[in-house]
């Protein structure tokens, strides 16, 4: 079994949310460095293998990254890093 890494493998640039993202948080009391750092940590949550398989030609070679993590029964969580790496951004999917 792979474990994660316990440093960040890529920066997140600044970090922001959107305000539905913020709102589920809030309603459901977690935090968002829980799933900010499973991402930076190459956790990509509840994405199937071929999206899981993106990621990481992504990480290899300077792509977005992105991240699904189930939340509640029927609500999701999306952390996008982009490209540049200069931001990663929490949000809803209806966001998106």
């Amino acid at each position: 079994m792979n474990s994660l890494p316990t440093i960040p493998l890529f920066p997140s640039g600044r970090m922001v949310a959107t305000p539905g993202a913020l709102a589920l948080l809030e309603q459901t009391n977690k935090s968002p460095l829980e799933f900010l750092s499973r991402h930076l940590r190459g956790d990509w949550g509840d994405l199937d293998q071929e999206d899981k398989t993106e990621n990481e030609l992504s990480l290899k070679y300077g792509f977005r990254l992105l991240s699904s993590y189930r939340v509640t029964e029927t609500e999701m969580l999306l952390v996008i890093t982009e490209a540049d790496r200069s931001v990663t951004t929490l949000l809803l999917p209806k966001e998106y």
